[in-house]
């Protein structure tokens, strides 16, 4: 055999080397089959991409998907100015509410008479109070200001205002 090779100076057959060498080989012709398939895959996809559009209907294609850019934005801010608009119009409306039931007189029995407050997001708007006697039913309103009233408040009132300032 050969008597001044260096591969008789490994401690591992070169046999095996070669045969490991031959394995990595054809790993990498896999690999290779294996990116080809996929790039012609790709081109496939791109000619189907391309066919029929050259660069003009492509440019028009672009500027058609700008102009609809364009109106989605001129649209939003449409929305936003409406929304803007109907926020301010809420927050004038009644959002809160408190409510005391109680018995105006004893002897009537059950609590059929009420205070009611309806307040705004500013803590502004009414109170009713109804009382109920056997002489008939009495209906009170008084208006609400920043969670004030100009006119004293009874106990049921002041109760119902604290409960509706108190929602959220």
């Amino acid at each position: 055999m050969l008597e001044n090779s260096m591969l008789n100076d490994l401690l591992i057959d070169p046999a095996y080397i070669i045969a490991g060498l031959g394995a990595a080989i054809v790993l990498l012709m896999l690999l290779v089959i294996i990116c080809l398939v996929k790039l012609g895959g790709l081109k496939k996809k791109y000619k189907k991409f391309m066919e029929g559009s050259d660069a003009q209907s492509l440019e028009e294609l672009i500027q058609t998907e700008v102009e609809n850019i364009k109106q989605l934005q001129e649209t939003d801010l449409r929305i936003e100015e409406n929304i803007k608009a109907m926020n301010q119009v809420i927050s004038g409306c009644y959002q809160k509410k408190g409510i005391v039931k109680y018995n105006a007189l004893t002897g009537m029995g059950g609590q059929v008479s009420f205070a009611l407050a309806l307040l705004d997001l500013n803590n502004s708007g009414i109170m009713i109070n109804s009382i109920h006697t056997r002489e008939g039913s009495y209906l009170y309103l008084k208006e609400i200001r920043d969670s004030k009233c100009e006119v004293l408040l009874g106990k049921e009132e002041q109760k119902a205002l604290e409960k509706a300032i108190a929602e959220k």
